[in-house]
């Protein structure tokens, strides 16, 4: 499977394994949608990860099936 270059959506990307699965994908090259509940967080996640290539923030409650 080719990862760099890919566009890979993250859930739970503030904290925890989502954080390391998407630090591990940007650090892969791929283009990552990090998407979780809180928005200070999640923003410093993406800041971060835009050392490493493109990285986009969304905040999301996957709970809420309007929000997916």
């Amino acid at each position: 499977m080719e990862i760099q270059g890919s566009v890979v959506v993250v859930t739970g990307a503030s904290s925890g394994i989502g954080l390391a699965t998407a630090r591990s994908f940007a650090q892969a090259g791929a283009k990552v949608v990090l998407a979780a509940r809180s928005s200070e967080t999640i923003n410093a996640v993406a800041e971060e990860l835009r050392e490493l290539g493109e990285a986009l923030a969304l905040i999301t409650d996957v709970r809420d099936q309007t929000q997916v």
